[in-house]
């Protein structure tokens, strides 16, 4: 529905908004600050700074499939706070609580009323409905302490896609503000578990990375494990028993079907996706012998095998570059990581801890592989690809399968509790503080974090 029209000085300022906003679901970029406005100052992010988030002004309010445009503000400013607070970087207010304000001070913010409430950013922004139906959403951030704006952004979007908009805003302000890539617009993939335990049923699901938008893809009637969202987030690797064996498959998200990737009389598991979608990498075991292959993501051709030491080797996972391979075997006697070239040369062990290694994954930064440590309890942990700095993360009785955040500076992980079978994903950052729960229906393992959205 068309927005109401405006009159006069409306009318006037809403076109001055929105002069400097970008058209697409993109950031625009802001214009340079005057010669006379500092800069902002860099801050220790394992620091918190207080960030106001007022509901953002609905200037013509109109209804859309999503719902009315004043309500979309609020629920824009909630997520958008709900993000922020989430990166455990930033202590969050609003928009409940906070007063409504007007859209003149969308570009003239009201610096002395929030300085005395101690506020040290504050975001401000508006959401309206264009001509062609899409939600223009505006936002602001500002240095309450300097009194000046720090970067603008605006998004056009279907009405559908409001959430986007918002997890782009709270990207770009975490990313001005501390320097990192951003992690809030993308999703997960994880097996959603019910039963009761030692007969669980496992589904295949999918949400944003907030746990919104949560969908079922497979039924249940055939247990899924391991889920990989591909690069492109058209489709999602797994591990299925449609026929009672092991078997990989990939399910086309669009199309709702799914295609067997290997056609083997052999148990093929552990499947994960190279860097640019073309290869999938998965174990097989064959006469009581467990080794890695990899595959043209077609299913087409004939397997590589890249292992052939006596033992178990499994849970491959590509280098960002694509030029090596993180994996775990037990060819020395117990399970331990081990890194090799791409083409399944220079095998090499790099873990040299207590106890056994499992699940190793390498982060989108390349700096760092994570990994399940078990000694006693499962624990995850990280180290340096040459196995130098490990360092755990967490301290519970069963943590496990670690899956990087796409800026690689959060990880998160599924906790079975002890005696119940029953499983949840939590996430931690790098170091080790603001564990946290994320919300899912029923309970959760196996998480999987697919990259930002396009």
């Amino acid at each position: 529905m068309k927005p109401q029209i405006l009159a006069g000085k409306l009318l006037a300022l809403l076109a001055l908004l929105l002069m400097p906003l970008a058209v697409q679901a993109q950031p625009a970029t802001p214009a340079a600050p005057a010669e006379d406005e500092p800069e902002l100052v860099e801050f220790d992010t394992a620091k918190t700074r207080s960030i106001a988030v007022p509901a953002l002004v609905a200037p013509a309010p109109a209804d859309t499939p999503a719902g009315n445009t004043t309500a979309l503000g609020r629920q824009i400013a909630e997520v958008i706070s709900s993000d922020l607070r989430a990166s455990g970087v930033f202590e969050t207010s609003g928009p409940n609580g906070l007063r409504a304000i007007t859209l003149a001070e969308v570009t003239t913010p009201q610096f002395d009323y929030w300085r005395g409430r101690n506020v040290e950013q504050l975001i401000e922004g508006f959401v309206r409905v264009g001509g062609d139906g899409n939600l223009t959403v505006g936002c602001y951030l500002y240095d309450v302490g300097n009194g000046n704006e720090v970067t603008r952004l605006g998004f056009n979007v279907p009405p559908r896609d409001w959430r986007r908009a918002a997890h782009k805003c709270a990207d770009a302000i975490y990313s001005k503000l501390t320097g990192e890539l951003p992690f809030f617009d993308s999703r997960i993939a994880y097996i959603a578990e019910t039963g009761p335990k030692g007969k669980r049923v496992k589904r295949l699901a999918i949400m944003d990375s907030d746990g919104a938008n949560h969908r079922f893809i497979t039924n249940g009637q055939s247990a899924a494990l391991t889920p990989r969202f591909s690069p492109n987030y058209k489709s999602i690797l797994y591990l299925s028993y449609v026929d009672g064996n092991p078997r990989i498959y990939v399910y086309d998200i669009d199309a709702g079907r799914q295609r067997l990737i290997t056609q083997s009389r052999n148990a093929t598991f552990a499947p994960r996706w190279s860097p640019d979608g073309q290869t999938i990498l998965y174990s097989m075991a064959v006469a009581g012998n467990t080794d890695i292959y990899k595959i043209s993501a077609t299913g087409s051709g004939t397997p590589v095998k890249l292992t052939s030491s006596p033992g178990i080797d499994v849970g491959g996972s590509f280098s960002p570059d694509g030029r090596q391979i993180v994996f775990e075997s037990d060819r020395g006697g117990n399970q331990q990581i081990y890194v090799m070239n791409a083409d399944g040369s220079n095998q090499r062990r790099i873990s040299f801890g207590q106890g056994r290694y499992a699940t190793p994954e390498w982060s989108p930064r390349a700096d760092l592989i994570a990994f399940t440590r078990i000694a006693g309890d499962f624990r995850v942990g990280t180290m340096r690809p040459d196995g130098s700095g490990e360092r755990l993360l967490t301290n519970s009785w069963q943590d496990e399968a670690p899956t990087w955040a796409p800026n690689g500076r959060v990880i998160q992980f599924f906790r079975t509790a002890k005696g119940t079978g029953k499983t949840s994903i939590w996430q931690v950052d790098l170091t080790g503080a603001n564990e946290r729960k994320l919300p899912t229906p029923v309970d959760g393992s196996d998480p999987a974090w697919g990259p930002i959205l396009p």
